[in-house]
Formats: C-alpha cells, sequence, structure tokens
C-alpha cells in the first residue's frame, strides 16, 4: 500500500469513529436506513403506476392482478381527484398567461372518455381493468349514458368556455351508435358550449386513434384554428400530428389505447 492510499484509509477510520462517536453521545444516528414499504405489494404498484403514465410501459392490456385493489383505492380513495385538481391547476395557470387572438380561432382540445366523463363505474364491473377489454360491455355501458362529469375537468371546461376558447371535444367513440347518446350525456353533465364535438365516422373505422386524432386536428388546423392545448387521459390523445402548443395527460391505470 503506497503512502497516498494508507492517508485515504487513515482518514476514512477517523471519520467513521467520529461518526461512532458522535452517534452514541447524541443518540442519533449518522446513516440512517431507509424504510421498506410496509406493503411489498403496494410498491410494486405504484412503480407500475408510475411507468404506465409516463409511457414507459406500452401495449399491456390488463392491470396486473395484485395491482387491483391498488388501482381500486387510488380511483375511489381521493387521490385520483386530487391529481386531477392538481393538474387542472397547472392548465389554468398556463391559460391565464394567453391572449386571445379575437379572431375566433383559439382553440383547446378535450378528449371525452376519462377526461371530461369518467368510466370508473363500468371498470369496477371489470375489476380496476384487471379484466381484458370489453368492447361489447363497454358499449353498452355507453349506451346509457350515465358517465358523470370529472368534477375538475368540468370546471375547466366552464373555464375555457367563458374565456371565450372554442373548445373541440373529440372522442374515438363512434358516431353512428354513440353520436346522440354521447351529446346527451355530456350535457346532462354540464358540457355545454363548446364549439364542436367530434366522433368517429365511418372514413375513420380501422383507423388507430393517433392517426384518427392528427387527421382531426390537421382539418382544424386548415380551418384557421390554433390549438392552444389539448387534454387526454390516453398518450395516444397528445402524440401525432397538430398536438397543440401544450398536452396535459391526465391519469388513468386502469387501460391503453394504442
Amino acid at each position: 500500500m503506497n503512502i497516498r492510499a494508507m492517508v485515504q484509509r487513515t482518514q476514512e477510520v477517523f471519520v467513521l469513529v467520529y461518526l461512532t462517536l458522535f452517534s452514541k453521545a447524541t443518540g442519533l444516528k449518522p446513516y440512517p436506513k431507509p424504510s421498506l414499504p410496509q406493503v411489498e405489494g403496494a410498491a410494486f404498484c405504484l412503480s407500475w403506476r408510475l411507468a404506465v403514465e409516463a409511457d414507459n410501459v406500452r401495449a399491456w392490456r390488463t392491470v396486473p392482478t395484485q395491482c387491483l385493489r391498488y388501482v381500486e383505492t387510488y380511483m375511489i380513495g381521493g387521490q385520483y381527484d386530487r391529481d386531477v385538481d392538481f393538474l387542472v391547476g397547472q392548465i389554468l395557470s398556463y391559460v391565464n398567461g394567453i391572449a386571445l387572438s379575437g379572431d375566433g380561432k383559439d382553440a383547446w382540445i378535450l378528449d371525452v372518455d376519462d377526461t371530461c366523463i369518467s368510466n370508473v363505474f363500468y371498470y369496477k364491473s371489470k375489476r380496476y381493468g384487471c379484466d381484458p377489454y370489453d368492447p361489447s360491455g363497454f358499449k353498452a355501458w355507453a349506451m346509457t349514458g350515465g358517465c358523470p362529469a370529472i368534477p375538475g375537468m368540468l370546471g375547466l371546461f366552464s373555464k375555457l368556455v367563458s374565456s371565450g376558447f372554442k373548445v373541440f371535444m373529440v372522442t374515438g367513440r363512434d358516431e353512428e351508435t354513440l353520436g346522440q347518446v354521447t351529446t346527451e350525456n355530456l350535457h346532462n353533465q354540464g358540457f355545454v358550449g363548446y364549439e364542436r364535438l367530434i366522433l368517429r365516422s365511418a372514413a375513420y373505422k380501422g383507423q388507430g386513434a393517433v392517426a384518427y386524432k392528427s387527421n382531426i386536428r390537421k382539418q382544424l388546423a386548415e380551418e384557421g384554428y390554433k390549438i392552444w392545448g389539448n387534454v387526454g387521459d390516453q398518450w395516444s390523445d397528445l402524440q401525432g400530428d397538430f398536438v397543440g402548443n401544450r398536452t396535459f395527460k391526465l391519469p388513468n391505470p386502469m387501460y391503453f389505447v394504442p
């Protein structure tokens, strides 16, 4: 061992002895060990949800079965609502700094399902996403027109409309079968005053969500609208072309739309 190494080792020993004596004298632990989560499953589910929301886990079909209670608690236990309200606060801070052009072409785009109105009651019957997606079951649910408004998003919608923005509601719901019931559901929940509700017409059947919504936004841009903001619960709402000046992703750990 050379002299330099010996000096370094001596310093390390001195520091260790000092910290040991200091901890005994004060009752403090110089190197507290981080406590492990009390529930290992909850720790996994928290990491899983974070990865999902960050789009680091893609094309997943179902929620891991061990995360059923975690997702249920998140969605109906209050944290989801707090997260949405926090995000809405960020959006409003951005909105308040926008100077409208005055030409009637300042636009916002809002997704519909689990952005403006909630399907959490339906997904309760599907174990909050632990069961595979059921197109027929979801259509039957949507046909009831019973989706409640997401309170924070209803407040944001009202603020956008009263501020003079043209709000476009863009959804992947089928226009032919769900157009009327979706219009009524939105109206009954307080979403009144939007510029246009755009549903998937026959021309877009079979097209992926990113391509479909990109085409819709392109049409709006060609009509002269400036898209100031775009809000959705799926990354496919916010990816592609003409996404807008800013995009905002709402939480949704129950399902993934490619």
